[in-house]
């Protein structure tokens, strides 16, 4: 039951990227448009998540996921009747205000629920294969429902899925709050957006853009915001969000583990799926359908992981989880050429194998490291380490991939500007551009794209390789005192 909202946030953080075609011919949005329209589900969702979690802990965690699939369904639906493209971007973001009720509030229940340290570590489990299995699905639903029924259907589907909560949960899923809840943190709430949403955002700039002073401006207010939150919390007698946790090596372990799992996981989507649909030239929905056996090995590792640890350290679990990711880029890096697709799917075998495992056991020291009454707190930094990492593994990778492939491919001469400019920026772009051209000079362009996108993809798999190979020892070290 609480697994559902899970999967449908995470599913909606991928889709939209699906139906964006088939929305601007039916909504004609600007460029302007179609970026918001894409970033301010995340942007609010990563800047509200700490105060989401925290106002659980004080009104109720059910009541707060309630709230929060009510009014998720209720938005979706409106945003399926979107007659503008404003109208859609302000439905996203509001999407994003009740996304932000909903995944705080699953997991501090699981941690209130589940009392047995076992059968925590099992729904937590299933918790993690719903959060990267929903992203995986993303574009198998998606591809699905676009070619069926259209771009509102992408909207629509949250409604039977949220549906059996909204009637199930009042019966099936316990109340829980803290008891001794801190004084609602109006100033707080606002250092927290102003924290998150321009780091967010400042990333994703950067990964699109470069460096300018548009995304200094946003990190340098991010770092500002980020500093005045924590000594505003180190003052206050009872702080919305306990910073003093981040001292505990286990605690701020386990959340750098979550964040470089998804940093793994959505590095190598962004590359991955590029690959499938304009190199092998896949539909969305079978390029999601070859890698669905990575998704079920997300789910397997996580589960299995619960015997495991019972033998095996925590510490060597999770780094273990880590490295294991980082042998699925290796995986990427020796299958090259005509190899590159079996590659792939192989590949992810590895890192949902790793980050199943990975996942699964730092969630879980997340909440058996504070106490239960604060577990909507500590569960949101947690899903904030998720949100970073995600953002992280699109901009960090991206751009890497994004820098070789325009210093690498040969855009032919007499284009106009704006198509040469596209070519030369992104395999996307060229194979638009190809599809204008006469037959010989579409085939080079679209060789010397591929060839430059691919080796974009070997770089990119090389610095993954060293980040992850870093941080399974970071790992090791960190959680060495956990139980």
């Amino acid at each position: 039951m609480l697994v559902l909202p899970v999967v449908l946030v995470a599913v909606d953080n991928t889709v939209l990227a699906f139906a964006v075609p088939a929305i601007s011919e039916a909504l004609r949005p600007t460029g302007i448009q179609v970026l918001w329209m894409v970033d301010i589900y995340p942007l609010v969702l990563a800047g509200l998540l700490v105060p989401m979690g925290s106002l659980g802990d004080r009104i109720g965690r059910r009541r707060l996921l309630l709230i929060g699939a009510s009014g998720f369904a209720a938005v979706s639906a409106a945003a399926a009747f979107a007659p503008s493209a404003s109208w859609l971007v302000v439905a996203r973001a509001a999407m994003g205000v009740f996304g932000s009720m909903l995944m705080p509030a699953t997991l501090s229940l699981i941690r209130n629920v589940f009392v047995d340290a076992r059968e925590r570590r099992i729904a937590i489990a299933v918790w993690a294969a719903g959060m990267s299995g929903g992203a995986a699905l993303g574009p198998i639903l998606g591809g699905f429902l676009l070619e069926h029924f259209g771009w509102p259907a992408v909207f629509w589907m949250a409604a039977p899925v949220l549906v059996p909560l909204l009637v199930l949960g009042p019966l099936l899923v316990p109340e829980s709050r803290d008891p001794r809840p801190g004084p609602i943190d109006v100033v707080s709430i606002g250092l927290v957006l102003a924290t998150m949403t321009p780091l967010v955002w400042g990333i994703k700039h950067l990964s699109s853009v470069g460096p300018d002073a548009a995304a200094a401006v946003a990190l340098a207010v991010s770092v500002l915001g980020g500093v005045t939150f924590v000594r505003r919390q180190l003052r206050r007698e009872i702080p919305m969000l306990d910073v003093r946790l981040f001292t505990n090596p286990v605690f701020s372990g386990s959340v750098f583990a979550n964040l470089l799992s998804m940093f793994a996981l959505v590095g190598f989507f962004y590359f991955a799926a590029q690959h499938l649909q304009l190199s092998s030239g896949m539909s969305p929905m079978l390029a999601g359908l070859f890698l669905l056996p990575g998704t079920v090995a997300t789910a397997v590792a996580g589960l299995l992981v619960v015997r495991v640890v019972e033998r095996v350290r925590p510490s060597r679990v999770v780094a273990g989880g880590i490295a294991i990711n980082a042998l699925g880029y290796v995986v990427v890096l020796a299958t090259q050429g005509w190899w590159l697709d079996a590659g792939l799917m192989a590949a992810f075998i590895l890192i949902g194998l790793g980050s199943g495992a990975a996942e699964t056991i730092s969630n879980d020291l997340i909440l058996a490291s504070v106490p239960a009454a604060k577990a909507g707190a500590a569960s949101a930094i947690s899903e904030t380490a998720y949100e970073v990492g995600s953002v992280l593994g699109t901009a960090v990778l991206g751009s890497v991939l994004t820098a070789v492939y325009t210093t690498r491919v040969a855009v032919p001469d007499g284009l106009a500007p704006q198509d040469a400019a596209a070519a030369g920026q992104t395999l996307g772009g060229a194979t638009d551009v190809a599809g204008r051209l006469d037959p010989a000079r579409a085939e080079a362009l679209l060789s010397s794209a591929r060839e430059a996108f691919d080796s974009g993809v070997l770089y990119t798999s090389w610095i993954a390789v060293a980040v992850l190979t870093v941080a399974a020892v970071v790992a090791l070290r960190a959680l060495r005192t956990a139980s």
